[in-house]
């Protein structure tokens, strides 16, 4: 039971007022820019944590404050806002929607029940920039991955570890922030009191910020936007101040000459320090991430106007007061409150902790959102996943991710207790993820925009080495810290892998093990047992054909319902499916057999609700697939697989000239608890089951006896069946598949969720049967 298709669309950029886009851009520095304008907490404290040290000649500040002038410039501005933000997957963006943009182009989906209808959908092609000099060498590319298993496997894996990166990131980066927001509390009292303190005070803040996730954001989520911008106008404010009072020529370090004297002076620990360094674009990705709640437009006004200079201001102003100020107690005090006037310290210390936590929930946020697409596109176990909000699409929370990442981020947290270690292993997170980008966007540029693979190449080297430089810096802190991203991400990867790879060896069996339609027809329209009334919706991932546990209901059960549908809950590389493409309906066998098949398709970051509004729109689509197959009927019908013709059907609310369906009290009687209309009553009174037709055209007799019967199943009621698969390698495999399927694929089996539509369905109303996979 899931809904159906309630999601909020993005109008394009062009029919946008700018009193709608700076509102958006507001809303984004929120959501955003929160992790990104709280990197000045640590920056320079993290860059001189050990490789680098203050000195009179200031060459090492000035060249610090240079490479951070030059990385936010050639990374966030020019990379994401004028060349990746163009890249959306309809709108939607993050590292899956570069590979479902992949997927498309190039037919290298890692979903197996792709279908050649999913392509007529609306979003589809909806990207495609139309171009009649497709270069030759793109098409070889495009053949080159349609051809090869293993590249496509590689492409999959590179998406997968940009994807594990961000969950990695969703552990460190709330470490990071509220723990360096808090360090500022050591202005205030002596080392030996403040390691007492910071620890626990950091802690009790993250348990708190874990425990609100429950609750959702949308009712504290207006006040995002204005602690953020507070924020930032506190440290433009205090940095334009410390550049007029202590060095008003901190500007001339913003010269790329200062990088060469930098690297020159200092070396080998120069080069170091480029780990610590590369933490000022920490968060830049949420801005391509978060793209689908916001539009182009409005983020790159809210980048550009206003979190760009501000950040640049804020590590001018540090840059300036350290610059006049070499006599520091020791490094341990190289930081951000340090260069705060001492009078308004402690104000600032209260908007930071505030800031730090609302980046944190952002980052949260976009790891529940980017596991809910790992999980649709068949990349992650199925795990519960409940919507806070009935209003703002995306506001979802995954208690079983919650809980953990909290666990993992008061780990590292404890286990580091200081900002060098933790800066060093979230330095890895956001560089392999931008890497991945890079890797990816290079892809898109050839095979989605149909530009040069020269372009292509200049992208990923100027792109590429830049980070390549920071991603040798970060993974050469392996043992301080950068180990952590590592070894996160690898389990992550294994978990998705291996589920991936058993779901698919699973879907490979049900295509070689289909019932033969010869099989069927042997059995005659009573399939050989009694048909009673009502409707039996079977469970499975087949698009095409009869599933082989199809032939263990009928050989073992002495009556079967006398409307049977096959109903496929599948996923397409869409981030929407618009509700009136929502099914595809098809009839199997003869008419008078009464088998359906429904598919039912959802893009990545489609809205499954538990609704009871599902039933319904299956049995209209039903109906309505009925009434169009007549000799009057005026539906598309499409021929694929297997023979079957499947026609596209809307949901109720979207297919306005379609069959509707009423259902009213009718006299009172009390039926068994297969009515599912309550699940937590045992019984209740049936309703009346009415179908209203269009006006036009007339049906013929027979259609209208198919539909007085499945109106009669209906309103007898509607019985789930579920294969309990037992998935076992088979004989003769290698002992790593057997450990793979028979250990790691089964025990995240066991422990997922099953089909969402049967969640809370009474069990008086589901049948399961087992059956045993040898893949």
């Amino acid at each position: 039971m899931m809904d159906l298709g309630g999601v909020i669309s993005h109008n394009p950029v062009k029919k946008d007022s700018w009193k709608t886009v700076l509102t958006l851009a507001f809303q984004s520095l929120g959501v955003v820019y929160g992790d990104l304008s709280t990197s000045p907490l640590y920056v320079y404290k993290s860059a001189f944590a050990e490789d680098i040290q203050h000195s009179e000649t200031n060459e090492e500040i000035y060249g610090v404050l240079s490479f951070v002038f030059w990385t936010l410039t050639l990374i966030p501005l020019v990379k994401y806002v004028f060349i990746v933000l163009r890249a959306d997957d309809n709108g939607e963006g993050g590292t899956f929607a570069l590979y479902s943009l992949l997927c498309r182009h190039a037919r290298v989906s890692s979903l197996p029940n792709c279908q050649l209808a999913d392509e007529e959908l609306s979003e589809y092609n909806k990207d495609v920039i139309l171009s009649n000099d497709k270069s030759l060498t793109g098409s070889r590319l495009k053949s080159i991955l349609e051809k090869h298993k293993f590249l496509q496997k590689v492409l999959l894996i590179l998406a997968l570890i940009g994807t594990c990166m961000v969950i990695g990131d969703g552990v460190l980066t709330p470490a990071i922030s509220v723990f360096s927001a808090v360090s500022g509390l050591e202005l205030s009292m002596s080392r030996e009191q403040h390691q007492y303190v910071e620890v626990p005070v950091a802690c009790a803040i993250l348990v708190f910020l874990f425990a609100l996730q429950h609750y959702g954001t949308h009712r504290v989520g207006f006040l995002f936007a204005p602690v953020v911008i507070t924020w930032l106008l506190c440290i433009s404010a205090i940095g334009v101040y410390n550049i007029f009072h202590w060095n008003p020529h901190v500007y001339q370090a913003l010269s790329p000459y200062y990088m060469y004297k930098f690297l020159k002076k200092t070396q080998k620990g120069g080069w170091m320090s480029l780990g610590g360094i590369l933490l000022c674009i920490t968060g830049s990705e949420a801005m391509y991430a978060d793209l689908g709640h916001f539009s182009q437009l409005s983020i790159k006004i809210a980048f550009s106007f206003v979190v760009y200079p501000s950040l640049i201001l804020a590590y001018m102003g540090q840059a300036a007061y350290l610059s006049k100020h070499h006599t520091i107690e020791s490094n341990y005090r190289i930081g951000f409150y340090v260069s705060v006037p001492e009078k308004i310290r402690w104000p600032v210390l209260a908007i930071a902790i505030l800031a730090a936590v609302v980046g944190s929930q952002a980052i949260i946020t976009g790891t529940f959102s980017i596991i809910k697409q790992c999980s649709a596109l068949g990349c992650f176990p199925k795990v519960k996943i409940i919507h806070t909000s009935s209003k703002i699409h995306g506001q979802i929370y995954i208690p079983g991710i919650n809980w953990t990442l909290m666990f993992l981020c008061l780990a590292v947290t404890v286990g580091f207790r200081d900002t060098k270690h933790l800066g060093n292993a979230a330095g890895l997170a956001v560089i392999t993820v931008m890497l991945v980008t890079t890797c990816l966007m290079s892809l898109v540029i050839v095979l989605c925009w149909h530009k040069s693979i020269f372009l292509a190449v200049c992208f990923i080297f100027f792109f590429g080495s830049i980070e390549a430089l920071y991603f040798s810096a970060s993974l050469i802190k392996f043992l301080e810290g950068a180990w952590v991203p590592i070894a996160l991400s690898l389990i992550f990867l294994i978990v998705m892998y291996v589920w991936h790879y058993g779901t698919l060896k699973k879907y490979e069996f049900d295509v070689q093990n289909k019932v033969s339609m010869n099989w069927l027809l042997s059995l005659g329209p009573n399939l050989g047992i009694v048909r009673v009334r009502g409707i039996g919706l079977i469970h499975t991932e087949l698009v095409s054909g009869i599933p082989a546990i199809f032939s263990h209901f009928v050989t073992n059960l002495p009556a079967f319902h006398q409307v049977v549908v096959f109903l496929c809950i599948k996923s397409v590389p869409v981030p929407h499916v618009r509700p009136e493409e929502r099914f595809l309906v098809g009839r199997i066998g003869p008419k008078e057999y009464r088998l359906y098949r429904c598919i039912a398709r959802y893009g990545y970051h489609d809205v499954h609700k538990d609704d009871l509004e599902f039933e319904k729109d299956l049995t209209c689509s039903i109906a309505e697939f009925i009434r169009s197959e007549g000799p009057q009927g005026n539906l598309g019908i499409e021929t694929i697989e297997s023979d079957e013709k499947m026609t596209v059907v809307g949901t109720t609310s979207s297919n306005l000239d379609g069959v509707k369906m009423c259902e009213d009290d009718g006299v009172s009687e009390i039926v068994g608890s297969s009515e599912m209309r309550e699940p937590k009553c045992t019984e209740k009174t049936r309703k009346k089951v009415r179908f209203i037709l269009p006006a036009s055209p007339q049906v013929d007799l027979s259609t209208q006896e198919e539909l007085q019967e499945l109106m009669d199943a209906r309103e007898a009621g509607m019985a789930f069946i579920l294969g309990h698969s037992y998935v076992r390698a088979k004989s003769g495999s290698s002992l790593m598949k057997k450990f793979v399927i028979n250990l790691g694929y089964d025990f995240l089996r066991r422990n997922s969720r099953g089909p969402t539509y049967a969640i809370g369905i009474p069990c008086a109303s589901t049948l399961e049967v087992g059956m045993i996979y040898h893949v």
